[in-house]
């Protein structure tokens, strides 16, 4: 028989096994080479292109991808090769050297590979029009887009997984090369450990494992804290240090100190559960461990980063609002003519007006910590009449002031508590005084443009009296008023960016009206431009990592259905029914599946609860969208091996 023949041969021979693994290439092929191709599209090209980040996040994003596609497919070319150790063995027994079965082996991948990658071609083209119309959907643009074949596509993608084919041979001789026939004969079992009595030493290692993730869970909480903000690099790697090490411990000896106890309770007398979910899950607990711990810290990893990327894009609008408060905004009276214009084409508008001066208040009674010395922060201030624009029952006492336009991360690492009082700073060395002030009330609401207070941050609302008072002492008068403009017709908007654009140009005669201030929409187009990218890469990314770890946990849940066929077998023989024993298999997919899912999802929850808000303004539907979608997917992806496992049951008998 020629070497060809037997390669067909032990294709159709492993087509079960072979079959989700060739389907798994399939998929990493395809997404991707729509990813690589997706960079080629022009309309996505056309739509990125003001976008400076798109591009280096593209390339970034295309790496992470091909190391998630090398790691998943290394791992799971790992998990085939040790299913197929007895056959192995076998052309050993028979006469084959290590070099023929290498290359039978290694002929099966090439073929497997090219297959492969030529579907996810083929499906990659076909789906690159779906993910362009994705992206441009979440930047907000109505384009036309049109399939695109890239050749440069086509060679990148040749070009790594040719790469990728080779590490993987590369892989497949050294395993085969390092083991002894014996250990071909035994590698299925080499995960197995004796059940012998829990020692003390090892429940105190589960209860050290435990401990380290919740002491991971509590400095997550304080890791933006004044305090430790000067350490923040090395308690970052103190937190992942901890949960990481603790969740390794946790699998390793906290599962099989629980195990324990459930059998020791069971004095005996072991139900079906406790043979087909307890033992088993007990037995490979020493092997598994690592795949475990891996798995979890990797979905916690993707959802924490997916879920800051769509918190960033979920909080666009709060977020433009924070920084451009109101549709324009008006600083300088040469910007007048833009008022004029609207008027003279019939669109209407509403328009705050708001008188602008500053003080300067220390550091330290801002952020409350010594360290800030004696350095001053600038505040802007705008007068109780002018805000009464807003809110007209508001009244203050003289000394008193109230603190607007204060959220975001600044009011989540700086909180100002209502009741504190304050040292105000007027003027400069020749011309100076201080005020003592106390704070009324905390507000978020934005009035003033980043612009306006070159930077944001919160400012102040005083009376009136005060306000002229602080005026006199204000040395750079470069912002005397703000001018906020509201369209009453939304669909004006086009019109309106149109006029404001022509004011804010340069004119025939050579004078510049220069808008100090972008509009509202132009702000919002910008974010949109960057986080539209953002949250698509991320999510790209973020389906790959979730796929690739809920696959290796169902190829491992085969792989353990096929070796436990004998013990099935036995059972149907004994008496026990198909619905009994499937009792058992639930069981044990509930806890292969459900704790590194709740794992991660704990993980990533303080992960992201930790510094949520530096990203946007909105936490709980992001959070809770993105976990419901991680959910879903691995319990498709649990059904799918409970499946597996019930045509095993179904063909002992």
């Amino acid at each position: 028989m020629s070497l060809s023949q037997l390669v067909f041969r032990s294709m159709l021979k492993n087509m079960k096994q072979y079959f989700l693994y060739f389907f798994a290439l399939i998929f990493s092929v395809t997404l991707y080479f729509s990813f690589v191709t997706l960079q080629y599209n022009q309309a996505v090209i056309e739509q990125t292109s003001n976008s400076g980040t798109a591009s280096a996040g593209f390339e970034a994003a295309t790496y992470m991808l091909y190391f998630i596609v090398l790691f998943f497919v290394l791992y799971a070319n790992h998990l085939f090769i040790k299913r197929r150790s007895k056959e192995i063995g076998m052309y050993q027994l028979i006469g084959m050297t290590k070099t023929l079965i290498f290359r039978l082996i290694g002929l099966e991948n090439i073929v497997l590979f090219a297959g492969a990658v030529l579907s996810g071609m083929v499906f990659g083209f076909l789906s690159s029009r779906l993910f362009a119309m994705i992206l441009l959907k979440l930047l907000e643009q109505n384009v036309v887009v049109e399939m695109t074949f890239s050749k440069e596509a086509v060679i990148k993608t040749a070009v790594v997984f040719t790469i990728l084919l080779l590490i993987i041979l590369i892989q497949m001789a050294w395993m085969i090369r390092r083991v002894t026939l014996l250990n071909l004969f035994t590698a299925s079992k080499q995960a197995d450990e004796r059940v012998k009595r829990f020692s003390p030493v090892k429940m105190v290692i589960g209860v050290i494992g435990i401990g380290l993730i919740a002491y991971g869970y509590y400095a997550s909480t304080r890791l933006f804290d004044i305090e430790s903000s000067n350490n923040l690099f090395l308690n970052m790697l103190i937190i992942l240090a901890t949960t990481i090490g603790g969740t390794f411990l946790v699998f390793r000896f906290s599962v099989s100190f629980v195990m324990n106890l459930i059998r020791l309770k069971r004095n005996g007398h072991l139900n079906i559960v406790d043979v087909l979910a307890v033992t088993p899950i007990m037995h490979r607990m020493k092997g598994n461990a690592k795949s475990l711990t891996l798995i979890t810290v990797l979905t916690a990893v993707s959802l924490g980063v997916t879920t800051l990327s769509y918190i960033s894009y979920y909080s666009t609008d709060s977020a433009v609002q924070q920084k451009v408060p109101a549709d324009y905004i008006l600083t300088n009276s040469k910007m007048d003519e833009f008022l004029t214009a609207l008027e003279e084409e019939n669109i209407e508008y509403e328009m705050d007006f708001y008188n602008v001066s500053y003080v300067e208040v220390p550091m330290k009674e801002v952020v409350a910590i010594p360290a800030a010395g004696d350095v001053y922060t600038k505040i802007f201030i705008i007068p109780l009449s002018d805000y009464r624009q807003i809110d007209e029952a508001i009244t203050l006492q003289e000394n008193e002031v109230m603190i607007e336009s204060h959220a975001g991360y600044l009011a989540e690492m700086f909180p100002i508590e209502k009741g504190k009082e304050l040292t105000v700073k007027l003027g400069t060395e020749e011309k100076q005084a201080t005020d003592k002030v106390k704070v009324k009330e905390v507000r978020e609401e934005p009035i003033l443009s980043w612009a306006t207070t070159t930077g944001g941050g919160p400012i102040f609302v005083v009376s009136d009296e005060k306000f002229k008072e602080y005026k006199q002492y204000a040395a750079d008068p470069y912002r005397e008023y703000q001018k906020s403009i509201f369209l009453k017709n939304k669909n004006d908007i086009e019109r309106a960016e149109q006029l404001h654009k022509e004011y804010g140009q340069e004119t025939k005669d050579g004078t510049a009206h220069y808008f100090a201030n972008p509009t509202q929409e132009e702000t919002r187009q910008d974010y949109l431009g960057t986080l539209g990218v953002t949250i698509f890469t991320t999510a790209f990314l973020g389906l790959a990592f979730l796929l690739a770890t809920c696959s290796i946990l169902y190829f491992k849940q085969t792989a353990e259905a096929d070796d436990q066929k004998d013990s099935f077998t036995i059972m149907r023989k004994i008496g026990f029914s198909e619905q009994e024993l499937m009792r058992g298999i639930y069981a044990k997919q509930l806890f292969n599946f459900g704790v590194p899912l709740l794992i991660g999802l704990l993980h990533s929850y303080f992960a992201v609860k930790s510094g949520w808000f530096l990203f946007g303004s909105e936490l709980v539907a992001p959070m809770i969208i993105t976990m419901a979608l991680y959910i879903a997917m691995y319990i498709v992806f649990a059904l799918l091996s409970i499946s597996y496992y019930r045509k095993v049951i179904r063909g002992t008998l």
